[in-house]
């Protein structure tokens, strides 16, 4: 008998497909409160595959007597209760960088998209507007870029900077040695120096609202917001006050607090772009985030291990 795998994050038909291949399933997607996710439990269940932003709560956990495997579909987990999970002996995996190529080409678009005012001119263009009178956007090209992460998808972030003739710097808990980027010990001092910030840090607790007003104020008038990591990251009710007072330039934003409608501070702003959590998600991104489970999953019942353990923590 294959081994009972319940699914919360939403997969397509033929994702579920090939996990069906070698794993019996039940599927449970956008289970993301308590109530939900115990409706979907089952003693049987052996694994479990969920995200970052749906996780996986203690007492869905507890409700599992047989379940020996969570693994997290992209690299984040903040809202899988990681420490009950380990307290029970149960392995735990991610989909780290199976995405993050995808993630990194989508902040550089947004990026480009906020600073050049894609938008604005895509509009002006069908309303019958020409160049005369409009507005000039700034160059990209040779402006210095914070990142607030420098992990996997921060590092890809960068790589792709340098080749736009961009100076790279990053805040994170600690300094990398190997980094060839300038490390700033605060954001505040990162935000000063830099035109764009770029936030590619893990969501949960210990970093939500890290980008607030000070920081933005720290950005200036001249600096752009992206955000491709956690909505929670970013005060929006004070990204949305130092936008519509001047106080920064833009903001490209693919998660926000109360996904998925954008809070009101920032609707209706002309210089504040929006995707729907979507940098993550590609034909190939996805299907490499599902062969990394399967690899996390193979691994974990022959034996071998998850090939991408989860080593950090998370609350909950």
């Amino acid at each position: 008998m294959k081994p009972l795998v319940l699914i919360f994050s939403p997969l397509i038909e033929a994702h579920r497909a090939q996990i069906a291949q070698r794993y019996d399933i039940l599927y449970a997607p956008n289970a993301a409160t308590v109530d939900e996710q115990l409706a979907a439990c089952t003693p049987e269940v052996r694994a479990v595959l969920t995200n970052g932003p749906i996780g996986l709560c203690r007492e869905a956990i507890d409700a599992m007597p047989r379940l020996e495997l969570v693994c997290a579909l992209g690299v984040g987990y903040e809202k899988i209760a990681i420490d009950h999970a380990r307290a029970r002996g149960i392995a735990l995996g991610n989909g780290a960088g199976s995405n993050s190529d995808c993630v990194a080409d989508h902040a550089m678009a947004l990026l480009l998209a906020a600073v050049r005012n894609i938008a604005g001119y895509n509009t002006a263009v069908q309303n019958g507007l020409w160049r005369d009178g409009i507005p000039w956007s700034p160059n990209v090209s040779g402006k210095r870029l914070g990142l607030l992460g420098l992990g996997d998808i921060g590092g890809k972030i960068a790589r792709r900077a340098r080749a736009f003739d961009i100076e790279v710097g990053y805040h994170s808990r600690r300094a990398r040695p190997d980094a060839p980027y300038a490390y700033y010990a605060t954001l505040r001092s990162l935000a000063q120096w830099c035109d764009f910030l770029v936030v590619a840090t893990p969501g949960g607790a210990q970093t939500r609202h890290l980008v607030n007003a000070e920081v933005l104020d720290a950005l200036g008038p001249a600096g752009f917001v992206v955000n491709i990591a956690r909505g929670s990251v970013v005060d929006s009710a004070a990204l949305g006050r130092a936008v519509r007072d001047g106080r920064i330039a833009g903001a490209a934003l693919d998660v926000y607090e109360g996904e998925p409608r954008p809070s009101p501070e920032l609707l209706g702003l002309g210089n504040v772009i929006f995707t729907p959590h979507i940098a993550g998600w590609s034909p190939e991104a996805v299907q490499n985030s599902v062969s990394q489970f399967l690899r996390n999953a193979d691994g974990h019942f022959t034996g071998r291990g998850p090939v991408s353990p989860i080593v950090g923590n998370a609350a909950g």
